[in-house]
């Protein structure tokens, strides 16, 4: 990080999340947040990188994570299909590009993480 502090916007868009997350956090002794001389808030860039982690994994702000095993990878074209059993009776299924099975390594017996964010689905390995 270039700076020392950063504005509450920009903090949260580093990390993927709203301001009204960081105001959370912040609220919540999650985050220590400094004010400046008008009283806003601004991040230390040492807590961005605390609450960004390590940057070789992926980090989001979604909170629906589901772990679970792959079962079947159906590819046809630029586009693939990857069926995941989680806990319980549950079967989650997504559409995800053919690089993405390529770069994530998926085949049926792969341990992966389905993340709902939205309307949308991820994987992650």
């Amino acid at each position: 990080m270039a700076r020392e502090y950063y504005g509450i916007s920009e903090a949260a868009k580093l990390l993927g999340v709203s301001v009204d997350t960081l105001r959370r956090w912040d609220r919540q002794g999650k985050l220590r947040a400094e004010r400046d001389h008008a009283n806003r808030r601004v991040i230390p860039a040492y807590e961005i990188d605390r609450l960004a982690g390590d940057p070789g994994k992926a980090n989001l702000s979604a909170r629906n994570r589901f772990e679970g095993v792959v079962t079947d990878v159906t590819v046809e074209g630029v586009l693939a299909q990857v069926e995941m059993v989680v806990s319980g009776p549950v079967r989650v299924v997504a559409v995800v590009t053919r690089d993405a099975v390529k770069e994530l390594g998926l085949r049926p017996g792969i341990s992966m993480t389905a993340v709902v964010k939205s309307t949308s689905i991820m994987v992650q390995r």
